[in-house]
């Protein structure tokens, strides 16, 4: 996140919720296969706008739908972010954080861009380790929490293919031997590949997901900036999704424009890639809508030069019109400056058939818009391996009436018996989110 002067004075001297006028756009223009894209708003400061931390109340849990109960799968957790299940049905949990050096953690600016994650809940240190999470008896509450791995470096992504367990760290992709039912992995990692990161690593999460036939892993680098202020040169290798074979060990740009892609799945109609992606900020409360879509291999997406097809965003120097005439638009927008990170597709049989072959979003929030955008997970219908509606709210209940944060979640995921999995990287929490005893699909 490139910082301001006049944006650092702000923070040390006045109060981060009242640096913009709100937005007075309806929120559901942002979403959908056609969002609005209003003219730029450019401000020399941009709106600043964050929820502050207040824990949860004892006994309190997140909101969903009539017919639905949640309850917490696991708590007391350290910063998790993203979620596993094995075959098994244990479930994996990545507790993780930015890397230490980062760009954002030196002098003046980086001191008070540690303040402003204080303020959102993400200002504490990388646990940097893989913790294992047992339903033993199938009531939906883990009995055991056990660390799984590790001694990592800002993992993220996990997927396992036969007995190889690959993790994706911010700088390499790992694999590990594993055991069914081991709860815990002591052997060394085997380092298959390294992972764009250097100095900068703006955007340090690395997702990975394999293929159908488990021959090939899909892995997500985000861009190395906003919107190209840190030098077109600063992107090379980043800003895209990689093909990694498993068999050679060859990896090649998958799709590329993507500027922080995050969560992956197969749309179980179809069998495309979907992702998630986070597009850019700092083009006022109503752009730039976040996004999720079918991945087309060897397909342009537009980041740094153009957002949501071929809008062209001015900041980039040097413009390049070859690439924007190249740039397709995404499928289906999430709503401006909601951080969706968090994607799955629901195959599972336990919910009503309303939500089958839909996905789930877990939005994690926004800092640059004004009211609040997401803290929510989303479900978007499909049919036909398509989405055929408007988003609904699905879990809620993550922000006050006052605008304070009891959570954010992140990583959506299925458990072995069809629930629904929310990571909560500030409630340190795993919610399981079932059909009440009793309702339609209920086991």
């Amino acid at each position: 996140m490139r910082t301001h002067p006049l944006l650092i004075a702000m923070l040390v001297i006045g109060p981060l919720a009242a640096c913009a006028a709100p937005s007075t756009a309806p929120e559901e223009a942002s979403f959908g296969p056609s969002p609005t894209l209003p003219a730029p708003d450019k401000s020399l400061i941009p709106t600043v706008h964050v929820a502050p931390v207040e824990a949860r109340a004892a006994g309190t849990h997140p909101a969903a739908p009539p017919g639905f109960t949640v309850t917490p799968f696991a708590a007391n957790l350290q910063h998790p972010r993203w979620l596993y299940t094995l075959p098994n049905g244990d479930v994996l949990v990545a507790e993780t954080n930015t890397p230490q050096p980062h760009d954002e953690g030196r002098g003046i600016v980086g001191w008070i861009t540690k303040q402003f994650q204080k303020r959102a809940g993400a200002g504490v240190p990388s646990p940097d380790r893989i913790v294992l999470l047992r339903d033993g008896n199938g009531d939906g509450i883990a009995e055991t929490q056990s660390v799984f791995i590790d001694n990592l470096h800002s993992p993220f992504g996990m997927a396992l293919i036969g007995n190889q367990l690959y993790i994706a760290d911010t700088d390499a992709l790992l694999r590990f031997d594993y055991v069914t039912g081991e709860t815990r992995i002591t052997s060394q990692a085997l380092k298959v590949a390294d992972l764009p990161a250097g100095p900068i690593n703006h955007h340090w999460t690395k997702n990975i997901i394999a293929s159908r036939d488990g021959k090939k892993l899909y892995i997500t680098v985000g861009s190395n900036s906003n919107a190209g202020e840190n030098g077109i040169d600063a992107e090379a290798d980043r800003a895209r999704i990689i093909e990694f074979d498993i068999a050679s060990g060859a990896m090649r740009p998958f799709a590329t424009g993507l500027r922080n892609p995050n969560g992956m799945a197969w749309q179980p109609q179809t069998g495309a890639l979907w992702t998630a992606v986070n597009e850019r900020d700092e083009l006022g409360n109503n752009l730039v809508p976040d996004y999720m879509t079918s991945v087309k291999d060897g397909a342009f997406y537009g980041f740094p030069f153009s957002y949501y097809g071929q809008h062209i965003d001015t900041r980039v120097k040097p413009q390049n019109s070859d690439m924007v005439a190249r740039a397709i638009a995404p499928d289906y927008a999430l709503g401006n400056h909601t951080a969706s990170l968090g994607l799955t597709f629901y195959d599972g049989k336990l919910f009503p058939n309303h939500y089958r072959d839909g996905a789930f979003i877990g939005q994690h929030g926004s800092w640059n818009r004004k009211p609040y955008a997401g803290y929510k997970v989303i479900f978007v219908p499909f049919k036909d391996g398509k989405p055929s509606g408007g988003p609904e709210d699905f879990l809620t209940g993550f922000l006050t009436p006052n605008g304070h944060a009891l959570g954010r979640p992140v990583g959506v995921t299925l458990d072995a018996r069809g629930a629904l999995l929310v990571a909560d990287d500030v409630g340190n929490a795993v919610w399981r989110i079932a059909p009440a005893t009793g309702t339609a699909g209920a086991k």
